[in-house]
């Protein structure tokens, strides 16, 4: 055995360079600076222009440390995803504000395992209090951050399996589901498709959710809900959860999470909450009430990486009952890692960081190895406090019924549904135009003019069957200027195409 004679950085023991990183970063600020101004043309979809400087075999030989970061400053950031643009609204995530971006560096580089003690997971623990806090839930719940909403609502239909299955004498999570007479979940046809995913998973099976009819204000029908209960019950099968909107993704709409609460308690089935997006939204003492008591939510799942700006990969998981979420997570220890069984005072000074659990646990959740996304979220909220969040979610849920004023009085504009979050949702409509097909090609074409502009960025939707322009606004960088100019683009696209015919 011989190791190979590759050229290393002087007094580095490995080719990968593993000092300078102070140089290293200094290198690509002012690309990413310049890219955070957004004022040049958006050449992220230019194909032809990038993917030769890129594209390539495997390499055999490394060209260093420098070649590497000349291909970041140079193509990769100036042609990267806008989202943080201050005219973008198509998704339900954004680019992170500056604290949560140096947060994100800081965890990459300092505290690259989550559960350890050390200052970094206090401030991840810390982070999971205050969002608790923040978001109105009783002290006693517990929480866990997630790679996103969708790990977050599978967590919180783990434990709504793990539940059920106990009512049964059942140890899903050990035993398995097999035992368990054909599980049902009830939703509304707005639950996003991560909650079905998340039945797939688990083994629950994505035919058994039962999705009811949307009622005259687009909210699940809670006396058809009530009717599938009693028949599954009747038949013998199993109801496992309700799933309740707070707030979905499409139009912004909460179901009627208090009547949903009360439902669940009636039957004695686990009651889950997908605000992945809107649930930021009790932060609004005028929407707040639509939101009910938090405390009657047996698990919820939302995401910091959308309203809050936290990086993406950022969500997380709260649940009523911890004990039971680690029954349903539980990771038996190795035996590598039995520091895990060692019982370390929580207040005291351990000899070392290396036998001593800090807070948290891996049996809340899914991932084992995972960095402390929490630091972003405590940077932001040290930032701007929970004050901070508040106005910011007035402020947005603010511009959606600024545009929805906008179509209201402009005769060439139809608002497809009155905004309840921050989600808005119109069209473009001729005086005269009445077939739907003729009017959904022209709005798409809207659409499209609108994002090879560049100046005002919606995505689209469909509300009752027609097609809908949707802005939705979480963006720290959104301002007044781009919703209004966002109405104003689309008035006089729609009015150059329609004449165009």
């Amino acid at each position: 055995f011989r190791p190979l004679a590759l050229e290393r950085p002087a007094g580095d023991p490995d080719v990968a360079r593993t000092d300078r990183l102070d140089e290293a970063v200094a290198s690509v600020l002012p690309a990413l600076e310049a890219f955070n101004r957004f004022d040049t043309p958006d050449r992220a979809s230019i194909r032809s222009e990038w993917a030769p400087l890129l594209d390539e075999p495997l390499p055999e030989d490394g060209v260093g440390t420098e070649a590497v970061l000349e291909l970041m400053r140079e193509v990769v950031i100036p042609r990267g995803l806008r989202v943080g643009h201050p005219g973008f609204t198509s998704w339900v995530t954004t680019a992170p504000s500056t604290t949560a971006a140096v947060g994100h560096l800081v965890s990459a580089v300092a505290s690259p395992q989550r559960w350890w003690l050390q200052p970094s997971n206090h401030l991840d623990t810390m982070a999971v209090r205050w969002l608790i806090e923040l978001l109105g839930f009783p002290s006693s719940y517990v929480g866990t951050f997630t790679s996103g909403g969708s790990t977050a609502n599978l967590v919180g239909i783990g434990g709504a399996r793990q539940h059920a299955a106990e009512k049964l004498g059942i140890d899903a999570a050990l035993d398995g589901i097999g035992a368990i007479p054909e599980p049902r979940i009830y939703a509304s046809p707005e639950t996003h498709h991560v909650v079905t995913r998340a039945m797939g998973v688990l083994g629950l099976g994505r035919r058994n959710l039962r999705l009811v009819e949307l009622d005259g204000n687009r909210r699940a029908d809670l006396r058809q809900m009530a009717a599938y209960i009693r028949e599954d019950k009747a038949a013998g099968r199993t109801p496992v959860a309700i799933v309740g909107n707070a707030g979905d993704v499409n139009t912004g709409i909460v179901d009627p999470l208090p009547e949903m609460a009360a439902l669940a308690r009636e039957h004695d089935i686990w009651f889950h909450v997908d605000g992945a997006y809107g649930g930021w939204g009790v932060l609004d003492e005028r929407v707040e009430a639509a939101f009910g008591d938090r405390g009657l939510y047996d698990s919820f799942a939302v995401d910091p990486h959308k309203w809050m700006a936290a990086p993406v990969g950022t969500g997380l998981a709260i649940c009523r009952d911890g004990e039971l979420l680690s029954r349903a997570f539980t990771i038996e220890p190795g035996a590598y890692d039995r520091e895990r069984n060692q019982v370390v005072d929580p207040v005291g000074d351990p000899e070392s960081p290396w036998g001593a659990l800090g807070g948290g646990t891996p049996d809340w959740g899914v991932d084992f190895s995972t960095p402390t996304r929490g630091i972003a979220v405590w940077a932001v909220l040290k930032e701007i406090g929970a004050e901070g969040m508040r106005e910011r979610v007035r402020r947005h849920n603010d511009f959606a019924r600024m545009v929805a004023a906008r179509a209201r009085a402009e005769g060439e504009l139809e608002l497809l549904v009155e905004p309840q979050l921050s989600i808005a949702c119109f069209r473009y409509r001729p005086a005269g135009w009445d077939d739907e097909e003729q009017l959904e090609r022209l709005n798409a074409d809207i659409l499209a003019e609108l994002r090879r502009v560049g100046r005002s960025l919606p995505s689209s939707t469909n509300v009752g069957g027609r097609f809908a322009i949707r802005a939705c606004y979480i963006n720290p960088r959104n301002d007044r200027e781009h919703v209004e100019l966002l109405v104003d683009d689309v008035l006089e696209i729609g009015r150059r195409l329609s004449a165009e015919g």
